[in-house]
């Protein structure tokens, strides 16, 4: 076997600052300059580095096979319908990505968007889709080589002409259309042209444009004189009378919500009522087709409630309620079924990160009923017809079964299956997952997935990854991932802990993991560490880690604090310098979560934990893959180049036995990616730990 060379030379640099009376290293932060030449020379000798070391992983070629097989499943999305029209995207077993079609009411279908057509190198992304309310226009938005950085086109339905657009600047801005598509309202940020460096990802607004128009002449209805920060969401009410904008400052999780009546108004001229401001709190708001406000909000209910108001009375002292707090399981989302006798409301919960359905009358929301769900799965959702009806839409997977599409006839009750994957389903049998509690340093009670062969169950301790994120609000709840199977198939387990810092309990487990008690999340992945090598199921030579965005920074920080528990990491696109992240893509959006290095007490804090600045020398690191992207605009890979040459400088660890490797991959970014791409990375991910954790392969 060809021996591996040593780490590429860094330059370690004496840079030295004091904020806030604290001395702050940044030894490496030349490499924060992705174009100078000396990152370009430190980068091309990594993917050597990186290749030679790829061919130590032996399982990789069998991990490419199967995760191929696994994801040949294909795709099938939810329903959109308008009028006689259904809109949806489905991606077939030999498909790079989704394919948007349309289906007439005569039963035929039509591609309309195939993003292999329009780019065949396949790094360009269909991001979002919103058809008109009579489904003759259909706005879209596409992004290249990962950026995110969307443009609105619309396209005409029958003739698959292309009649608006592009309009630029639109990153992830819905889009709102008027009930006779002659404009649509969505968000767009000022030209960059015009305004400060250092505010240029800032000055979002909610526009109006009217179709075959100069989107320069678009009219500002909502955002000028605001908190230049706020980013904004937009919709409108089916009946086309209700205008609905609601912002938030970055990622923070309180929201202002303001409501205009556009009957008899001129659109570009909306006249808005404050429904929430300056509350912490979120709520949002929808107008049904049978013309009452619904009210979701987390206000003095952590897990969410529903009320109900008259929209022409929409303030709080107004609101009634309709389904109250659940002490155990979060409100996540909900549907009326309106063409019935007895009119029916659907609600969607996670309780403990898994999935239900309730029934409930619609007029006092008292529950009548419960779906059958197939399983320890996700739900998601919950689509009705564009303009009413009896029927009802969502997916559900679960951690052994693809995203299936359920149909719900309220007037029968019936429940089945409506599309499943185009696909081949391979056989997973005798792979089970179960939820299970452990107990976090401070007592509090976490829960996590665990997937595992039947076969192999209390054999003793086996190679595992543990998976976590704890941020954001966002919910671990159980998928199909091809990775896990092919991990498990193996002879691996496979660890989802439901971190503090996430939404599987609700806005207070959020809250109970963010700013200045970030350290907990760290401490219960730990705890789930431990759990799994105390209940036998592995050991730390056997322990990998694995995470993302904010679980990248979430296992860099748990390398940094317990390299004795970990044998391997996996770090993708990760925070890592909390220092200096608000001043790189689209780190400044995120304070709310994470604190400001501009503030002293904050900076306490977050140097308390920045695994950037917590890379002690002489320690044994475990084994680390960092997987960055080059055209990620959301987490800036400086993070894992400096990261990546700070631990191979102080890692006591050999090359050899520890590597410390970075993966980057160019024209892809944060997000969505072809399908080959995926399987690409997945494989090199897998291996890495296999060959770390000496997993021998199914």
């Amino acid at each position: 076997m060809t021996a591996v060379p040593p780490y590429p030379d860094a330059s370690r640099d004496h840079l030295v600052e004091v904020l806030h009376g604290q001395r702050v290293a940044d030894p490496y932060r030349w490499l924060e300059d992705a174009d100078a030449p000396a990152t370009q020379q430190w980068l091309t000798a990594q993917a050597e580095l990186m290749d030679r070391q790829r061919s130590r992983w032996t399982l990789r070629e069998h991990f490419v096979n199967r995760l191929e097989e696994l994801t040949s499943t294909g795709f099938h999305g939810l329903p959109s319908f308008r009028a006689e029209r259904e809109f949806f995207v489905r991606r077939t077993p030999e498909q790079e990505h989704g394919v948007l079609h349309v289906r007439e009411g005569d039963g035929t279908e039509r591609v309309l968007i195939d993003p292999m057509v329009l780019d065949p190198d396949g790094t360009t992304t269909l991001d979002a889709y919103q058809p008109a309310p009579d489904g003759r226009l259909l706005a879209y938005q596409l992004s290249e080589k990962g950026t995110e950085e969307s443009a609105i086109r619309v396209l005409d339905v029958a003739s698959g002409d292309v009649v608006d657009g592009p309009i630029t600047r639109t990153r992830f801005s819905p889009v709102a259309w008027l009930p006779d598509a002659s404009a649509f309202f969505y968000v767009r940020q000022l030209d960059p042209a015009g305004l400060p460096t250092d505010e240029q990802q800032y000055h979002r607004r909610v526009w109006l444009h009217r179709l075959g128009t100069d989107a320069d002449l678009d009219t500002v209805v909502f955002g000028d004189g605001r908190d230049k920060a706020f980013v904004w969401g937009v919709s409108v009410s089916r009946d086309g009378r209700w205008l609905i904008v609601s912002g938030a400052r970055g990622t923070d999780p309180r929201n202002d919500v303001y409501l205009a009546d556009l009957l008899d108004a001129d659109p570009a001229a909306a006249q808005f009522v404050t429904v929430q401001e300056g509350v912490d709190a979120q709520t949002s708001l929808t107008v049904g087709v049978d013309g009452r406000l619904y009210v979701w909000t987390d206000h003095e209910s952590p897990r969410g409630r529903l009320l109900v108001a008259d929209p022409q009375q929409p303030t709080r002292e107004r609101w009634r309620p309709l389904v109250d707090e659940d002490p155990e399981a979060v409100l996540s989302g909900f549907a009326v079924v309106e063409a019935l006798e007895r009119p029916q409301l659907l609600v969607a919960w996670t309780r403990h990160a898994v999935s239900e359905i309730s029934v409930h009358d619609l007029v006092d929301g008292a529950r009548t009923g419960t779906l059958a769900l197939p399983g320890l799965g996700s739900v998601g959702g919950l689509q009705t017809r564009y303009h009413g009806g009896h029927e009802m839409w969502f997916s559900h997977t679960d951690f052994v079964t693809p995203t299936v599409i359920h149909r719900y006839d309220a007037r029968t009750g019936d429940l089945t299956v409506w599309a499943e994957p185009p696909g081949a389903i391979p056989d997973v049998a005798g792979i089970s997952a179960e939820l299970v509690d452990y107990t976090s340093y401070d007592g509090t009670t976490v829960r996590m997935f665990l997937i595992g062969r039947d076969d192999l169950t209390g054999t003793g301790p086996r190679p595992t990854i543990l998976y976590g994120y704890g941020g954001f609000g966002v919910p671990m709840t159980p998928g199909y991932g091809a990775g896990v199977l092919s991990w498990v198939e193996a002879g691996g387990v496979y660890a989802v802990a439901c971190l503090r810092g996430g939404g599987e309990e609700g806005e207070q487990w959020h809250r109970a993991g963010m700013l200045g008690d970030k350290q907990r999340v760290f401490d219960d992945l730990h705890a789930a560490a431990e759990w799994l090598c105390d209940r036998g199921w592995t050991t730390p030579h056997q322990l990998g880690i694995s995470g993302g965005s904010n679980g990248g920074l979430l296992v860099g920080a748990a390398l940094t604090q317990r390299p004795d528990l970990y044998r391997s990491v996996v770090c993708a696109a990760p925070l890592l310098d909390m220092v200096r992240f608000e001043q790189h893509g689209l780190g400044r959006f995120w304070s709310g979560e994470y604190g400001s290095a501009s503030d002293a007490e904050q900076l306490g804090a977050l140097l308390a934990y920045s695994p950037y600045h917590r890379v002690e020398d002489g320690v044994t690191y475990p084994a680390t893959l960092f997987t960055v992207f080059g055209s990620d605009t959301r987490v800036d890979p400086l993070h894992a180049r400096k990261m990546c040459a700070a631990l191979q400088a102080s890692n006591a660890g050999d090359v050899e036995k520890r590597p410390i490797l970075i993966r980057v991959e160019s024209e892809v970014g944060h997000g969505a990616r072809s399908t080959s791409r995926g399987i690409a990375l997945s494989a090199d991910t897998l291996a890495f730990h296999g060959w770390a954790t000496e997993l021998s392969g199914p």
